[in-house]
C-alpha cells in the first residue's frame, strides 16, 4: 500500500471506535505491538458493523476478513490514548474494502490500513453480494 494518507469520501459515515493500550501489548521496544494494530482493523470494522445493524441482521449476516494490510507510521505508547476512524469503500459483489486510520489522542496518524472483507451467510459461510439495502448504513447522512 502506498503511503498516501487515507481520507474517507465526502459520502461515507466515518465510525469512531476508542482504543485501549493495555499492558500486554506492549512489545520489547517500549511501544504497542505491530500486532495489536491487525487487531484493532478487524474491531474497528465489527464494533462499526454492530453498532449499524440490529441483532436480526447480524444473526443472519457475518463477515469474513480476507485480508489487511497496514502502514505503521508513529508508535504508540504505553500512557498514550488512541482511536480508531473506519469507513468502507465500494461493494464488489460479496467484498468491501473497510479502511482504518489509528490516531493518538492528539489527532495524529500512527497508522493506517486497509482491510477485505467478505460477507457471508452466517449459517452455512457461504459468501453472498452485499445487499443494495445494506449500503445506506455506511453513508454520511
Amino acid at each position: 500500500m502506498a503511503r498516501t494518507v487515507l481520507e474517507p469520501r465526502a459520502d461515507r459515515e466515518v465510525f469512531e471506535l476508542p482504543l485501549e493500550i493495555r499492558p500486554e501489548h506492549i512489545d520489547d521496544n517500549g511501544h504497542v505491538n505491530n500486532v495489536v494494530y491487525v487487531g484493532w482493523l478487524q474491531d474497528a470494522g465489527t464494533a462499526h458493523w454492530n453498532a449499524r445493524f440490529d441483532a436480526a441482521t447480524r444473526a443472519k449476516w457475518s463477515w469474513v476478513a480476507l485480508r489487511h494490510e497496514i502502514d505503521y507510521l508513529r508508535a504508540l505508547q504505553p500512557d498514550a490514548t488512541a482511536v480508531a476512524r473506519t469507513w468502507v469503500g465500494d461493494p464488489r459483489g460479496p467484498r468491501f474494502a473497510r479502511y482504518v486510520r489509528i490516531e493518538d489522542g492528539e489527532g495524529r496518524l500512527c497508522a493506517q490500513g486497509v482491510s477485505e472483507w467478505c460477507l457471508v451467510e452466517a449459517a452455512t459461510l457461504r459468501p453472498t453480494r452485499i445487499p443494495a439495502t445494506m449500503l445506506p448504513t455506511f453513508e454520511r447522512s
